[in-house]
């Protein structure tokens, strides 16, 4: 295991000691089972702000993203962002003494993460009920395609499916086109956020309610419970008035390209220069002083367009003013006259564009962090941002197993059992 030492940024191996303020999660433990995206990410979330997160692999490879996308050493640089702050240990859970040490770090935790399809856990011994009986106040996050109940729910789905199922996928692209994906698993990161949202809450009610028990002392303490996030329930939850307006008028949203049915005008324009720009003109107040900006007092002051309804009415007509009059001007002309105008704009940006953007600078939405081979490494930076408890950075996701020996040593596991675990493959 790599010896632990001090840095002044997040390295492979070490604690930062850049960050001395309090984390409003600390004193938390999380136990992790899940692979991939949406379990480790909440679990992310959690140790971005204090909690103790370690991370149960498998000794054979252990969690697949750390081969996915671009590698660097063999290893992804997003595993880097997504296990930061975390413990990773090695348990091969078909390994009788593997499952033991799951189960004595979970008998300890607050908090246990898993994504695995339901059913899988149970087949273990790691189901709900026999985790609740061995640690009456855990809280269990249980991320999955379809959640726990139902006729689909032991069913595969990543967030691709539940992106399907859950509405978005129906609405995103141009008419006259089938159904794109947005450019990054959205599906399987909004169910990680409610699970975060999930497990804030439950922990809540846990210490509202006793706190923790403490099975040695007779405590009984709060009881926990399970967070059950299907992921095409937490895409269907974003989907905004969908529901109502079906439900009211028949309505079925459908595919519009860039723009907002219903809010008016938001769309994306080209340039003089051919460059692409945002402008979010549908304020009733913002509106007037668009069209006072580009020289269309005319609209300014039309009566039928002083609120919302009236201009999605004439949508196609302000869009089409909008498109003749950005294709008279340059990009920066654009961003300068509607900025002026106190009219929301903006570019499109790239990864490249924000490396040196003064508000993402401003708001230190970049982390530095050094990588194994001493190269230097950006990655994106805390959100959200508390002003007295602030989360941090410190470490990057970790090696393969790398706090097996001292979380074991933790658990009352001898120098010597460690090495016998580890020759007999359960850890």
């Amino acid at each position: 295991m790599s010896q632990e030492t001090s840095s002044s940024k997040p390295s492979a191996n070490a604690p930062s000691s850049k960050s001395t303020s309090p984390k409003p999660l600390a004193g938390l433990k999380v136990v992790e089972l899940g692979t991939l995206i949406a379990g480790p990410f909440c679990a992310r979330l959690l140790a971005e702000f204090g909690a103790e997160v370690i991370k149960v692999e498998s000794p054979d490879g252990g969690d697949p993203l750390r081969k996915w996308r671009k590698l660097y050493e063999g290893t992804s640089l997003w595993w880097y962002v997504q296990a930061r702050n975390k413990k990773s240990v090695t348990a091969n859970l078909k390994h009788a003494e593997g499952l033991e040490i799951v189960r004595r770090l979970i008998a300890e935790a607050d908090i246990v993460v898993e994504n695995f399809r339901p059913g899988v856990l149970e087949k273990l011994g790691l189901g709900w009920e026999s985790l609740h009986a061995l640690n009456p106040s855990l809280v269990m996050v249980r991320l999955s395609g379809f959640g726990q109940t139902g006729p689909m729910a032991n069913q595969p789905g990543f967030g691709a499916i539940g992106e399907s199922m859950g509405g978005l996928r129906y609405i995103t692209g141009f008419a006259d086109r089938p159904p794109v994906k947005t450019g990054i698993s959205i599906g399987d990161s909004i169910a990680a956020l409610w699970g975060a949202f999930g497990v804030l809450a439950a922990i809540h009610h846990r210490n509202a309610t006793g706190g923790r028990c403490d099975m040695r002392n007779g405590k009984a303490g709060g009881q926990g419970q399970v967070v059950d996030v299907a992921l095409y329930e937490a895409v269907f939850a974003m989907m905004e008035s969908m529901v109502p307006e079906f439900d009211v008028f028949g309505f079925v949203r459908e595919r519009t390209g860039n723009i907002m049915p219903g809010i008016t005008p938001s769309n994306t324009h080209t340039t003089r220069d051919g460059k692409y720009i945002i402008i979010g003109g549908n304020g009733d107040a913002i509106f007037k002083r668009l069209m006072v900006a580009i020289g269309r007092d005319d609209l300014a002051n039309d009566a039928s367009l002083a609120d919302n309804a009236g201009r999605d009415a004439r949508r196609d007509e302000l869009y089409a003013v909008l498109d003749a009059w950005t294709a008279q001007h340059d990009q920066q002309g654009v961003l300068k006259i509607l900025g002026d105008a106190e009219v929301p704009v903006s570019t499109i940006f790239s990864v490249e564009d924000m490396f040196s953007h003064p508000q993402y600078l401003a708001r230190q939405m970049f982390e530095s962090a050094t990588l194994a081979d001493g190269r230097s490494m950006r990655m994106p930076g805390i959100v959200p941002k508390l002003s007295a408890t602030p989360g941090g950075v410190e470490w990057i996701g970790p090696s393969l197993g790398q706090h097996t020996n001292q979380v074991l040593d933790q658990l009352g596991y001898s120098s010597s059992d460690i090495e016998r675990l580890r020759a007999e493959g359960a850890i």
